[in-house]
């Protein structure tokens, strides 16, 4: 279906009082299932580069319905300011108006970035109408995970790097700043290391950690995505810290390993790719990719 086929229609629902607002991307033929994009971040429903805008459309093209939307206090939305862990009315009210819209929408796919695909993880148990969830680039930030990242993906490339070296040789590099930088992020890598070994027991331990804000996010991500049973789509970009760090902290936990090993969950990796998808090219492959996924089984 060629994207001139796809029509949207405004779209202005209520959460507790405040007006959202939304654009719904729709096929002349919509399939059961529809994927509601929540937005990340400090930004509104068009996204970086269009990129929400773009998938929308371009999954409206492949006889996906779409939904993308500003949850309260971001965009064109009323209310008051709030984290991506407080927007589990937003995202309800956001399915309430989208299956309204889309009479024969039976199934709902939630489709995040960055902090967007934590608070996706956060609710999709929640809700049966959710049948599956697609991550991109999950943010699972703490102190120490990032930090490590830093060591490994940024300062370990640079050290790699010739054209750092020859910088570094002409007097380019403010060579007093840079040790000084990396010795702050080896401090706060180390720093945190003693409260390693509790964390890994928690992740031993029987049944769901608790849901205490004191306890790490990745813990309580892994949470959310034991009490759903949909399906899991994951995408990540090779050339960003935000998924190198959640790559990092994923392949250190049992935890994790089995959740994303687990037959329910596809992988997907663009190992050029920026946080944002700021290509054409990568952006097509992620329309692809939630595509071909949306329209299976």
């Amino acid at each position: 279906m060629s994207a001139t086929n796809v029509i949207e229609l405004a779209a202005t629902f209520s959460c507790d009082g405040d007006r959202l607002v939304g654009i719904v991307s729709l096929p002349q033929q919509p399939s059961r299932r529809g994927v509601l994009v929540v937005v990340g971040g400090p930004q509104y429903r068009a996204g970086s580069h269009r990129q929400f805008t773009l998938l929308c459309r371009g999954l409206a093209a492949s006889g996906i319905a779409a939904m993308r939307f500003d949850y309260r206090g971001m965009g064109d939305a009323e209310g008051e300011p709030r984290t991506f862990e407080d927007i589990d009315d937003d995202i309800r009210a956001a399915i309430d108006h989208f299956c309204a819209q889309v009479p024969g929408l039976s199934e709902v796919l939630i489709c995040g970035l960055c902090d967007a695909a934590s608070a996706a993880m956060f609710y999709a148990s929640s809700d049966p109408r959710v049948q599956g969830i697609v991550l991109i680039n999950p943010w699972a930030r703490t102190t120490s995970g990032i930090a490590k990242a830093q060591l490994r993906h940024y300062y370990g490339a640079r050290l790699a790097d010739r054209e750092f070296w020859q910088r570094l040789v002409h007097g380019e590099v403010a060579v007093g700043a840079a040790l000084r930088s990396a010795a702050g992020v080896a401090r706060a890598a180390l720093g945190a290391a003693a409260s390693e070994p509790a964390v890994e027991a928690a992740e031993r331990s029987p049944g769901p950690a608790s849901s205490s804000p004191a306890t790490p996010l990745p813990e309580r991500m892994a949470d959310g995505l034991e009490r759903f049973h949909g399906r899991v789509l994951l995408m990540r970009s090779g050339r960003d810290l935000t998924a190198q760090e959640f790559s990092d902290m994923a392949a250190a936990s049992p935890r994790w390993r089995e959740l994303l090993g687990a037959s329910r969950t596809e992988l997907r990796d663009l190992p050029d790719a920026d946080h944002t998808f700021s290509r054409r090219e990568w952006r097509d492959q992620i329309v692809g990719w939630t595509a071909a996924w949306a329209n299976s089984r």
